[in-house]
This record gives structure tokens, C-alpha cells and sequence, in this order.
């Protein structure tokens, strides 16, 4: 029992104590970055020019643009088609910039 010097299962206190300082700085840092893409715009232009979907990083779509002569009532398929690849486009933006910012990140 002469050589027990303490600490908390066998960890010096100071270490212990360190840890816990820099998982609650990558915590916040975590949390400012997500913050950040939250609050981002991500804007994608399909059809050349002719539809813009505007979305914020929680994935939100803020705006969809179609341009008059794009709408023709005779292929309303084109047109659906047309907003789904610019959503579709603004959320693989999202996923880019998120795996950026946040690469370690469980479950983003």
C-alpha cells in the first residue's frame, strides 16, 4: 500500500479533470459548427436556370423559384421532376459542408 499515490482508478486527476475539459470543448465547438450549417443557405440551380430550390442546413427548404416559361400545363412532369433534382441537389450540398464541418460526428 506504500506506492498508492491516489487518483481515480489508477488515472492521475489532473488527466482526468483535462479530459473532461476537451470533450466539453468539442462538445461546444460540435455544437457551434452545427449551429452554423444550420443556419446556412444552400442554393441549387437545375433545368439551366429555369428552377432554383433555396434550403437552410436543417434541411428546411426556404424558397423554390420556377421561371414562367418553364410551366407548361401539358408536362407537369418535367416540372416535378425538375424541383426534385434541385431539392434533391440542396440536400447533397447540405451533406458535403455537414461532413466538413462535423466529419467525427456520430449519427450527422
Amino acid at each position: 500500500m506504500g506506492n498508492f499515490r491516489g487518483g481515480f482508478g489508477g488515472f492521475g486527476g489532473a488527466n482526468l479533470g483535462q479530459l473532461m475539459k476537451q470533450a466539453q470543448k468539442m462538445q461546444a465547438d460540435m455544437e457551434s459548427a452545427k449551429a452554423t450549417l444550420h443556419a446556412t443557405e444552400f442554393e441549387s440551380i437545375v433545368g439551366g436556370g429555369m428552377v432554383k430550390v433555396v434550403m437552410l442546413g436543417n434541411r428546411t427548404v426556404k424558397a423554390i423559384e420556377i421561371k414562367p416559361e418553364i410551366i407548361d400545363p401539358d408536362d407537369k412532369e418535367m416540372l416535378e421532376d425538375l424541383i426534385l433534382a434541385g431539392v434533391n441537389d440542396a440536400l447533397a450540398k447540405i451533406a458535403t459542408k455537414e461532413a466538413e464541418l462535423m466529419p467525427s460526428m456520430p449519427g450527422m
